[in-house]
């Protein structure tokens, strides 16, 4: 049973791929979440389309796709595997905050003069097929970037960098991380960020056995790496909590894209069941279905509407408030939807191979990734309440 979206995507060539590969992803999903391992041939897929170029500008090889595209490729690929997805919005995250790092933003943060081309560097090796993976949180401080512990110190040709990472999604299979990092000597947390290759001084410490998003390979790694003063993106010291407050849609929305289509998968998954077992017939059992069409559909209507004031209109207040309502929204809806449908197909979808029973345990992640719900709805409270939301230290 095929459960048709309440409001189609708007065209984009870069959506009908990701919704052309879907189902593969789907296919595969429940092998991968089985074993833990990482989806390689969804990413041999994605590489060969060209998808990991998504937010590269054309002339760099890429696709040039705005943040509006990148939440419709986003939500395609949730619907088949949510680990797929979560991956990929990492390594979107990552070249689409460098694509979006023009001339005017990096004159405004004081970036050194070569870091152009440095990053236009990174991109072209993104559109070619180089997957990035972000390298933020740690045990003990989670995503809360002003409390990193990783730190780095100056050497004669750049930096050292020692510290680990958790919840790093693809580690192991990246060709790169970004690091944030604070300077080991500094009292303040002047937090920066570095892009490192994979390699010696890189170890991945298998650690990922979660709830959901079980194929994302969210593993520790440790660093004790020296780089070239390129590395350190901008060439600029001390960017990353600023760039949090301004611009959080790469730390805060990106998200909801995945977790709307996660959601979206749920009714489906469940709508096959129903259907196949004939309790489809049953009056309560269609009103929870057409209640979680009804609360996917809308939030996939927040999703669309923060990811299009995002492409027209970054970081400005209006922006940022539906940027903190989508991830709220997205993963409170997931959780909700997967949950009431789990419950009307029965204890047989509960067993472990179905797929709704893998996209109930992937929908109850989205309300606990960063920013998490309760912190997206205390957020909203105090903008509603006319305070600054962003006076407290939220990162």
């Amino acid at each position: 049973m095929t459960v048709p979206r309440a409001f189609p995507e708007p065209a984009c060539a870069a959506a009908d791929l990701a919704r052309g590969l879907a189902p593969g992803f789907a296919e595969r999903a429940q092998e991968h979440d089985a074993s833990g391992s990482f989806p390689a041939e969804d990413f041999r897929e994605l590489r060969g389309c060209g998808l990991l170029g998504l937010m590269v500008p054309e002339e760099l090889g890429g696709l040039g796709a705005s943040f509006a595209d990148y939440a419709a490729v986003a939500g395609e690929m949730a619907a088949g595997s949510g680990s797929t997805a979560l991956i990929f919005n990492m390594h979107a995250s990552i070249t689409g905050a460098l694509a979006a790092a023009g001339h005017d933003l990096l004159a405004d943060l004081g970036a050194a003069d070569g870091f152009g081309a440095e990053r236009d560097r990174l991109l072209a090796g993104a559109a070619a097929g180089s997957l990035y993976a972000v390298a933020m949180s740690e045990r003990g401080a989670g995503s809360r970037l002003s409390h990193t512990r990783t730190s780095f110190a100056r050497t004669a040709d750049g930096y050292r960098i020692t510290g680990a990472k958790a919840f790093v999604s693809g580690a192991g299979h990246a060709d790169a991380y970004l690091v944030t990092a604070r300077e080991d000597a500094g009292a303040e947390p002047a937090v920066s960020y570095f892009l490192v290759p994979h390699g010696p001084g890189v170890r991945v410490e298998p650690t990922w056995d979660s709830l959901g998003m079980r194929a994302t390979g969210s593993h520790d790694v440790h660093f004790d790496v020296r780089v070239p003063a390129s590395a350190l993106l901008g060439g600029v010291e001390g960017v990353v909590l600023p760039l949090a407050q301004m611009m959080p849609q790469w730390l805060v929305a990106s998200y909801a894209a995945v977790y709307a289509g996660v959601a979206r998968a749920a009714v489906q998954a469940a709508s096959t069941h129903l259907a196949e077992r004939g309790l489809h017939e049953l009056p309560a059992v269609r009103a929870r279905v057409g209640r979680a069409e009804a609360a996917v559909a809308a939030a996939e209507a927040v999703v669309r509407e923060a990811a299009r004031r995002v492409s027209a209109e970054p970081g400005a207040p209006g922006t940022n408030r539906w940027v903190w309502r989508a991830k709220l929204v997205a993963g409170d809806t997931a959780a909700e939807v997967s949950s009431s449908l789990l419950e009307a197909a029965g204890a047989g979808a509960g067993r472990r191979g179905h797929p709704l029973e893998r996209i109930f345990r992937d929908a109850r992640c989205g309300a606990l990734q960063p920013a998490t719900s309760d912190v997206c709805a205390d957020w909203l409270g105090v903008a509603v309440l006319d305070g600054d939301p962003d006076a407290e230290a939220r990162w």
